[in-house]
């Protein structure tokens, strides 16, 4: 097992390193393909290359014609088998943290949670590659208030640090009988307001987390940006008056979150190269939205 995380680490990492070179191929291509749309001569710089690369452009299609990066890797093999998530805390959880991670364990399809006891986290890790798990979800608190969430895709990341506000789980509300129990079919998925290219990221990293679900479940997961603020929501739907009279049921639980740094590599390498991270500067920028226009 470790020499097989090793040679696919390798394989990783030289997938990366070709990107610069594929990258510099696709801007020659572009300029030849301007040039001859655009009736304009060759640049100069490339009319030793023009043949072979001529040729090269007869032969890609949409598909091939740009080039792909690491980051389209990462998931390229979600859609052949459903995630499997592991949940698990920081040490020493309080019971709050305890209830609200118990029903993130039905939130998320196929999640198993685990009590943290004195395990590292570089040993969850390994101990979910070895057993296939697709993510593993890390919940913390302060003074028993959750306010972190981690998401790690495996087995080469990216992973996903979200500040954790205002959660309200199922225990809390009031009207426990109007909530009803908590249904375990696969959503559908609303991604709503995820309109930039770092919003697309983060969407891909959180949509990736639920199977696809049969068209008939009535069962809704909502993940809505409003100022860089994704609210969760988790509805189920009736008809009871048909098509056209539709009856939407909160069942909790509900909670925001909010991105601050995404990394190039799973939660236990410190030495992963960060992708984006929130600075205090970006703060005093009030009109300034980073996952939406």
């Amino acid at each position: 097992m470790l020499r097989r995380n090793m040679r696919m680490r390798r394989e990783y990492l030289y997938r990366k390193s070709l990107e610069g070179k594929e990258r510099l191929l696709y801007e020659k291509k572009r300029k030849i393909r301007e040039a001859l749309q655009e009736g304009k001569p060759i640049p100069t710089e490339l009319r030793n290359e023009e043949a072979a690369l001529r040729r090269e452009i007869d032969l890609e299609d949409e598909n091939t014609a740009v080039p792909k990066t690491h980051i389209d890797d990462e998931y390229a093999y979600a859609a052949e088998k459903d995630p499997k998530i592991m949940l698990t805390t920081s040490r020493d959880p309080s019971a709050p943290l305890q209830q609200f991670v118990k029903e993130l364990s039905f939130v998320f399809p196929n999640a198993q949670r685990m009590n943290r006891g004195g395990q590292v986290i570089s040993e969850i890790i390994e101990s979910c590659r070895a057993h296939d798990y697709t993510d593993v979800v890390l919940v913390h608190e302060h003074r028993g208030v959750p306010d972190g969430l981690i998401v790690s895709h495996l087995p080469f990341g990216p992973t996903a640090y979200f500040g954790l506000l205002n959660v309200v789980t199922r225990h809390e509300i009031k009207d426990r009988k109007a909530i009803g129990t908590m249904p375990e079919a696969y959503p559908h998925l609303i991604l709503d307001n995820f309109s930039t290219k770092l919003g697309e990221r983060a969407a891909n990293i959180l949509k990736h987390l639920f199977p696809v679900p049969k068209l008939d479940t009535k069962r809704i997961v909502t993940f809505s940006n409003q100022s860089d603020y994704i609210s969760f929501r988790h509805h189920i739907y009736e008809k009871h008056g048909g098509p056209k009279s539709i009856e939407l049921k909160e069942v909790g639980p509900r909670f925001e979150l909010r991105l601050y740094q995404i990394k190039l590599g799973t939660v236990d390498q410190a030495e992963a190269q960060i992708e984006w991270v929130i600075r205090p500067y970006m703060n005093t920028s009030k009109k300034r939205k980073f996952l939406s226009d």
